[in-house]
């Protein structure tokens, strides 16, 4: 979708790229209720069933939320870093005989590498910390559900257990300073690309 936004042109492109801007102002509480009602019951249009409810407790509906309010900073990101590649290098694709999927997967995703890095780090963080998705969308039961709904579990009921909380969540910490520094040399690079022309 980035790369459609900024290198093919066709009608209503502009506003649509503003619509889905836009959508990233939708907070994640506001759509939790419609969202919960879509995926257990689905969508039925005079009864005719469109798309049939997902199953519950399994990690499928929160895989799917997460990607819907990920995508539009995604593709906004995306969108201004792939908009910075020289026209230059897009004209000799197309003079060379590449059609948009080579121009995509040839040119624009190898040099897409640093935007797309930097955009994992921002979405495993929020993921990997996000406890209310987890709560509403998991089910509640203990097979399905991740870390910070079952460090939210160790205080007890009355919060007693405050100090299994902190050394759980000090251990939970490992994973993502490994995503981080793994990817650290591309995460400055990324989100600093598109910021500047010239």
């Amino acid at each position: 979708a980035a790369y459609a936004f900024a290198w093919i042109k066709f009608k209503f492109s502009g506003a649509l790229f503003v619509l889905i801007f836009a959508l990233q102002i939708v907070p994640l509480q506001m759509a939790l209720i419609p969202l919960l009602q879509i995926f257990s019951r689905g969508i039925v249009i005079g009864g005719a069933t469109i798309i049939p409810g997902l199953p519950q407790g399994t990690y499928l509906q929160v895989w799917i939320a997460h990607t819907i309010f990920a995508l539009p900073l995604a593709i906004f990101l995306l969108h201004n870093f792939i908009s910075e590649i020289p026209g230059e290098i897009i004209e000799a694709a197309r003079v060379d005989g590449a059609s948009h999927g080579q121009i995509f997967f040839r040119i624009v995703l190898p040099l897409s590498v640093p935007a797309i890095a930097s955009f994992a780090i921002l979405q495993f963080l929020w993921v990997w910390n996000d406890l209310l998705v987890a709560l509403i969308f998991s089910g509640g039961t203990a097979d399905v559900a991740p870390l910070t709904q079952r460090l939210a579990e160790l205080v007890g009921s009355r919060g007693a257990e405050w100090q299994r909380l902190t050394a759980s969540a000090f251990v939970s910490l490992v994973i993502p300073l490994i995503v981080f520094f793994s990817l650290q040399k591309y995460f400055v690079r990324g989100l600093l690309a598109g910021s500047t022309k010239g």
